[in-house]
């Protein structure tokens, strides 16, 4: 456990702020009393964001990044900085999906989510290591269940937010003594934009219907709860009944897990 924060006058920083969860963190975090780092590929996007947080009367710093590009994220962070302060909490939410068989699936694929889901975390917490080290901050990353179990037809994302997963879960240790904080976040299935840009196995947006296992969760309860992770200092939180049954189901008894998984979720690759 780390400790228990208040984030009035704190620095949040959030990638993917355009999106339903990112968004969501932004106005949780704003209505504390935070500064606000808006972060995602375009102003164009974040300016529906921006304008709630101006009619809040919060201040905010709306900045275009590709998450993608490591001199991107040194230079944004940088700015940040210069008009905040320090940081003293960086919310790695930003993401892309995919659905498609592994068979039917360029690698070129494989290396689009990898570098949003893995490389883009990890360029940003780079750059703003130094700065939340200085505020004994606290980094939060946007997992998945899919970090902590199978799922099909979303090979590519799975492996990402494992990946995740294991550098986020290991930095937690190496910065114990620093003071700087990790906490992971598993939601499940949620109500965004995600599920509709989803790629295709040739890179395309899919057409293949999503299918979900449960009730969708909404990004507001999403952003409750991270907020209220981040303020008790918990290390990992694994959201909904549906994501707390997959995470034990599929340590406890993999092989029933995993025909149960399938069965759900086949029918929007293969028709059936």
């Amino acid at each position: 456990m780390g400790r228990r924060r208040t984030f009035a006058g704190s620095t949040v920083v959030v990638t993917g702020a355009a999106g339903g969860i990112g968004s969501a963190l932004c106005r949780r975090f704003a209505q504390a009393g935070a500064n606000v780092a808006l972060l995602d590929l375009s102003e164009d996007r974040l300016e529906p964001v921006a304008a709630e947080l101006r009619q809040l009367g919060v201040p905010y710093l709306a900045l275009p990044c590709d998450i993608t590009d490591e001199s991107q994220c040194v230079g944004v962070m940088a700015g940040i900085v210069a008009r905040f302060g320090d940081i003293d909490v960086l919310i790695n939410n930003a993401g892309i999906t995919h659905r498609s068989a592994f068979v039917d699936t360029a690698t070129a694929v494989y290396r689009k989510v990898m570098n949003v889901n893995f490389f883009g975390p990890l360029y940003c917490t780079k750059a703003a290591l130094p700065s939340l080290a200085r505020r004994r901050g606290l980094i939060v990353t946007v997992s998945s269940i899919a970090g902590i179990a199978p799922l099909y037809g979303r090979t590519g994302y799975a492996a990402s937010k494992h990946a995740c997963m294991g550098l986020f879960g290991s930095l937690r240790g190496e910065l114990r003594d620093t003071g700087v904080d990790v906490l992971l976040v598993c939601p499940g299935f949620t109500r965004t934009g995600l599920s509709t840009s989803a790629l295709d196995g040739d890179g395309s947006v899919t057409r293949h219907p999503q299918s979900t296992v449960g009730s969708l969760a909404e990004p507001a309860s999403v952003a409750d709860a991270v907020f209220d992770a981040a303020s008790r200092g918990r290390d990992l939180v694994v959201l909904t009944a549906v994501g707390k049954t997959t995470m034990w189901l599929s340590r406890l008894a993999p092989a029933l897990y995993e025909r149960l998984m399938t069965r759900s979720l086949r029918r929007e690759l293969t028709g059936r």
